[in-house]
């Protein structure tokens, strides 16, 4: 996949179109890129929903947010991204709470079990389902508790993703030629992360064409994207987008990167609360060398 060298200016989020009543969600959020999102949506005015699957991590990560004098800005909300029961608990707490007023949900929490130099698939089903069906299913759940698109205020999802899943990281090219139809089902997005759950199985899974590097994570992003995809090609009141933070000194990066969390969750912030006259939708934002590039329409191939 190439990017076209293009984002919409930072300033633009000068455009302040939301307030203390727009309310995020930000999964992962009591560490990395999502505490940092957490703490910059709270100090822009936001109401923001921290979640957490652990919770004295969740309220480790809250006290610690209120610290800096954002209590009246924050929530807290348990959820574990990989567990359809918690993921329906999560709607139900959500709606009770706030009712159908979501205005940004930001997909962030994942999981890799590799080290930077190393690729086993030993946990692939666990990768699966936090990065792909977690992210998924959570849109699902959440749809009904969308606030309503005006031409004041855009509802938003903001998946955080990698370049580790394009397309052109898939050495299988039937299954990439299935991946680049623009008519992509989500039953064939799902079949094709069963074929690779099967293929770890059976142990065949280095001769059948997947990505070489990270391959269960990379494998996970490749649906997020492609479901990313075709979610915004069908949901018209919603915008859809993915965004890859880079080589990020996170924990999953065991401390090593080129740029801070804080960096990432930054220009993950602007493209969250771009005004609705310039959010784009269907489009894969890459982080590379502190600067953003991103594909150019909804068919491009992410």
């Amino acid at each position: 996949m190439e990017a076209e060298h293009y984002f919409p200016s930072p300033s633009l989020c000068s455009t302040r179109w939301w307030s203390k009543e727009t309310v995020a969600v930000v999964t992962g959020g009591n560490k990395g890129i999502g505490y940092a999102l957490v703490k910059q949506f709270a100090e822009l005015g936001l109401s923001v929903v921290l979640t957490a699957r652990d919770y004295h991590k969740g309220q480790a990560a809250l006290q610690a947010l209120e610290a800096h004098g954002l209590a009246n800005h924050l929530h807290f909300l348990l959820l574990d991204v990989s567990d359809p029961l918690s993921i329906k608990h999560f709607a139900s707490s959500f709606q009770a709470k706030f009712g159908p007023t979501l205005d940004i949900l930001v997909n962030n929490a994942g999981v890799s079990f590799n080290e930077l130099d190393g690729n086993t698939v030993e946990y692939a089903k666990t990768v699966m389902d936090t990065n792909f069906y977690g992210p998924k299913l959570l849109i699902e759940a959440l749809l009904p508790l969308f606030r309503c698109s005006s031409s004041s205020s855009v509802s938003r999802v903001l998946n955080i993703s990698s370049r580790l899943g394009s397309l052109h990281k898939l050495r299988n090219k039937k299954m990439r030629e299935m991946l680049e139809r623009g008519e992509l089902g989500e039953e064939e997005i799902e079949g094709m992360v069963k074929r690779f759950l099967g293929d770890v199985k059976s142990g065949r899974w280095e001769n059948e064409g997947w990505p070489l590097q990270w391959t269960d994570y990379a494998v996970s992003k490749l649906a997020l994207n492609a479901y990313s995809r075709q979610l915004a090609k069908k949901q018209t009141r919603l915008s859809v987008n993915c965004f890859c933070p880079g080589f990020t000194k996170t924990a999953m990066t065991r401390g090593k990167g080129a740029h801070t969390a804080d960096h990432a969750a930054a220009l993950a912030a602007t493209l969250a609360l771009l005004p609705p006259s310039h959010l784009p939708t269907g489009r894969f934002f890459l982080l590379s060398r502190n600067t953003i590039t991103t594909t150019t329409t909804i068919t491009s191939k992410l």
